[in-house]
């Protein structure tokens, strides 16, 4: 897949042959060729290619990987302010610090919407599943942008222990039932 660099090398190209073909534009209407108007479509819709190309220059397509992380999934996105992602039941504290860290990277853009002062959250779920087919949900930390300019690290991550206890528990009692 085309890296940003390279869709803005496309851009400076797609400009110079719209910048081309409207220099030929006016020099039909200059001419009074008949087919003029035709290259006045033909000028818009390279100038409409060349804007897109320039937008697609601005956003990388390729997802931000962070070493320690592991695979999970957005499973609600609000659009603004709150973000869900599940991660496995086995995850440990500092898998799950780097697995914060790689979805604030990959979900918080600046383009997301959002109240004023309000910072989006991405919080970490997994879930236990109880015998008699009970499914419990246990949130395991979350992350939220720290909004000062000079703040270091300029994300807060918040492991909450007691959920790994109890996700611990969980797989001790699953042991000893299957045994």
């Amino acid at each position: 897949m085309p890296t940003p660099a390279e869709f803005l090398e496309a851009t400076k190209y797609f400009g110079i042959a719209t910048l081309t073909m409207a220099g030929i534009t006016l020099l039909a209407f200059v001419l009074g060729w008949g087919f003029r108007f035709r290259l006045v479509g033909i000028t818009s819709f390279m100038g409409v290619l060349t804007g897109g190309m320039l937008g697609l220059s601005f956003e990388p397509f390729t997802p931000t990987v962070v070493p320690g992380s592991v695979p999970y999934k957005t499973v609600y996105d609000s659009g603004a302010a709150q973000i869900v992602i599940k991660v496995p039941d086995t995850i440990t504290p500092t898998e799950l610090e780097a697995t914060l860290q790689q979805a604030a990277a990959n979900l918080l853009k600046p383009s997301r919407l959002g109240s004023m002062g309000v910072a989006p959250t991405i919080r970490a779920r997994s879930i236990i599943h109880e015998p008699g087919g009970v499914s419990n949900l246990v949130y395991l930390g979350q992350a939220q942008p720290i909004r000062e300019p000079n703040a270091d690290p300029a994300l807060d991550i918040q492991i909450f222990d007691e959920a790994f206890d109890t996700l611990a528990q969980a797989h001790s009692e699953l042991a000893n039932d299957n045994a």
